[in-house]
């Protein structure tokens, strides 16, 4: 495929951030000029819709907030049904500079990845690194993924990421629920993804709150290893029963 002619689109999850969608928006139309701007409007009580599509963005407003996961969801079906090559997401909070989205996009151009992560711990960029706990709660799923998978990736809750056209029909069909960026990793590494990193640089938020506190970053961790486990055990477990399925079927 001529990789000029990819079509992109920008995948933005946002729940209730009229403070800083406009600026996200047009950050992005800024350094991707004619790209496909998708925001995913989950269940805001503000004026969220409003101001992305003021900025230019295209949306869709979910009927009450049915979390991270599901947002992102949403945003891969649209991708796939409209036949995108390339999805990338870019946080709705501002903190995910848009300038990087090329260094991220390219590995799927080159078809060097099918999903390329974002991350602010690659190299010493002197960005925004997140609160200690978060920073805590990030080296555990470091090691857990790695321990687990084989796979390191220096930032496993970067919510700044791109995919292809095989990443895209995957997490259409399934993509994790609450904090589902680390469990997505595991996903992707179980169905053979390429994954890859580029380093970036991330910036505090300027506007509104976390979806993750400090009292929540135990439960955070808890909930998302449970669900890594979970998982790994339901794909062994598929694997294991394939053989026996053959062997009925013939």
């Amino acid at each position: 495929m001529n990789t000029s002619v990819m079509k992109v689109l920008i995948i933005v999850p946002a729940f209730n951030e009229c403070g800083n969608i406009g600026r996200t928006v047009e950050e992005i139309r800024k350094w991707q000029k004619g790209t496909d701007i998708l925001i995913i409007d989950d269940g805001s009580a503000d004026n969220t819709a409003q101001e992305a599509r003021q900025a230019g963005g295209m949306v869709i407003s979910l009927p009450f907030n049915l979390g991270i996961g599901a947002a992102v969801q949403t945003g891969f079906q649209f991708a796939q049904r409209h036949q995108y090559d390339i999805a990338a997401q870019v946080d709705g909070d501002g903190q995910h500079d848009a300038s990087f989205l090329d260094k991220i996009i390219e590995p799927i151009r080159r078809d060097e990845a099918d999903m390329v992560v974002g991350s602010r711990f690659l190299e010493k960029t002197g960005g925004f690194q997140s609160s200690f706990s978060r920073r805590m709660g990030i080296h555990f799923f470091v090691h857990l993924i790695n321990a687990l998978t084989g796979v390191k990736v220096s930032d496993p809750t970067s919510g700044f990421r791109a995919y292809n056209k095989k990443m895209i029909a995957l997490f259409s069909d399934y993509y994790p629920h609450d904090f589902p960026e680390p469990e997505a990793i595991v996903v992707a590494q179980q169905a053979g993804a390429r994954i890859a990193e580029i380093s970036v640089v991330m910036r505090a938020r300027e506007a509104g709150n976390s979806s993750i506190r400090y009292f929540k970053t135990l439960y955070y961790m808890a909930k998302v290893t449970l669900a890594i486990l979970l998982h790994m055990i339901r794909i062994r477990s598929d694997r294991s029963q394939r053989p026996d399925t053959l062997s009925n079927r013939q």
